[in-house]
């Protein structure tokens, strides 16, 4: 990792960005390695091309679900409905890290198999580094990496939902929650948090026993909470119902846009993405800083003793 700083200098990350706007995709990966290991340079990225990153028509949709759910293979359905109208696709898989290296765990790519070959779509796995929220601090630079590109649609698959795993709302325009019969998802939905970062629900592998059950009980959830949010059946191995999805995912679209909601939602993107950079120049400061971090820890022994002897 210390060997790649080395190769990519800052003087060069200028020009490795013009390439990216020419669509060159190594030079997209090789940018995506840097921003992975220095998420700071997101801020260059909006010094140099903030028109082009402001103008960018790119829409971003959040897919996010239990482990187990299908989500990859879903992706890889709707992807390829999605390349049949001429669009193109970048994919951010966000897996668990391997506690060693830091890297991607899973390999979402493999699962996507069939884009491989596909000029008009790029798929980057990476590793959540042991981010909560299910997403790594790199996910907004790489995001706009792949907004100075030009994709029509950015896809951001992310690690499990659960109470901490929310963190997708502050990175999609549409958040789909996808859930599967069996999986204990039911469960899921109960937790503060899960009900409300959805915009659509997709129940994959919908010919399995217990798919109606749980729709039931989705619409049950959806009805006592005051939520009008559309639900989806799926079989994604089979592409069944994924049309459908494509139809909500544009429908949430144009809502969004007619309503003014996509640019609050972009705000709140670019307020997160500011939070982050500064928690880990924050972090870094304390790893940094021997004496700081010997004052902290002198500080909060101090309110231990007082609260031990009180």
């Amino acid at each position: 990792m210390g060997n790649q700083k080395n190769v990519f200098s800052k003087g060069d990350f200028p020009q490795l960005l013009e390439k990216v706007r020419q669509k060159d995709q190594i030079a997209l990966a090789r940018a995506i390695t840097i921003i992975e290991n220095e998420p700071e340079k997101a801020l260059l990225i909006e010094e140099f091309y903030a028109r082009e990153i402001n103008d960018a028509t790119s829409y971003i949709i959040g897919f996010t679900g239990s482990p187990g759910a299908g989500k990859s293979t879903l992706v890889d359905s709707y992807v390829s409905l999605l390349r049949k109208t001429g669009a193109q696709v970048g994919i951010i898989a966000v897996d668990p890290s391997s506690p060693f290296t830091g890297g991607a765990l899973l390999g979402d790519r493999i699962r996507m198999k069939r884009h491989f070959t596909d000029d008009g779509v790029f798929i980057r796995s990476m590793g959540s580094r042991g981010c909560v929220g299910g997403l790594n601090d790199a996910v907004f630079g790489v995001i706009m990496l792949y907004k100075l590109y030009g994709f029509d649609y950015i896809i951001v698959e992310t690690v499990g939902a659960g109470q901490s795993e929310i963190d997708i709302v502050y990175v999609a325009d549409t958040v789909v929650l996808v859930l599967s019969p069996g999986g204990g998802d039911e469960i899921q939905l109960m937790k503060a948090g899960i009900m409300e970062i959805a915009d659509i629900f997709v129940i994959n592998k919908s010919d399995m026993d217990g798919a109606d059950l749980l729709k039931v009980n989705l619409e049950a959830m959806l009805k006592f909470s005051e939520q009008e949010k559309p639900i989806v059946l799926t079989v994604a191995t089979s592409g069944k119902g994924v049309g459908e999805l494509a139809e909500k995912i544009e429908s949430h679209k144009f809502f969004l846009k007619d309503s003014g909601e996509i640019d609050v939602r972009r705000l709140r993107r670019l307020r997160k993405h500011a939070e982050t950079i500064i928690a880990r120049r924050v972090r870094a400061l304390l790893d940094g800083e021997k004496d700081l971090n010997g004052k902290v820890s002198d500080f909060v022994e101090r309110i231990v003793s007082k609260l031990c002897t009180s």
